[in-house]
């Protein structure tokens, strides 16, 4: 597991580094392979802004989120990984099952993502 984070017009605190990093490496557990992260954490104005982009083997994931703390903003984008593992893990599982296609259980998956947002 190698995860790089990078501070872009903001000091960047051994608090806040070990905040990200503390939370990307959980994210370790849902995946195969060993992966790698680009952390990327920027001031632009008033909004703090975390990028993150994961690979694993030949898997990608890229999430982005803006908001007014940068902790809320760490976040947030794990969540959006999060999700996006989840959906990549359970559309591979469908798939090797023979079940419905990519693009229909994809949005059978969003419809559940929805639905348990709304609740």
């Amino acid at each position: 597991m190698n995860i790089a984070i990078t501070f872009r017009h903001m000091v960047g605190t051994d608090a806040v580094k070990q905040h990200a990093h503390d939370k990307i490496a959980k994210l370790q557990r849902f995946l195969r392979q060993a992966m790698t992260a680009q952390v990327t954490l920027s001031v632009e104005g008033l909004d703090h802004i975390a990028d993150v982009r994961i690979s694993s083997g030949s898997q990608q994931f890229h999430a982005t989120v803006r908001s007014q703390d940068m902790y809320a903003s760490i976040d947030k984008v794990i969540d959006k990984l999060d999700r996006q593992i989840e959906a990549d893990k359970t559309a591979n599982m469908a798939r090797k099952r023979g079940g419905t296609s990519a693009a229909e259980f994809a949005a059978e998956v969003t419809e559940a993502a929805e639905g348990r947002a709304r609740d």
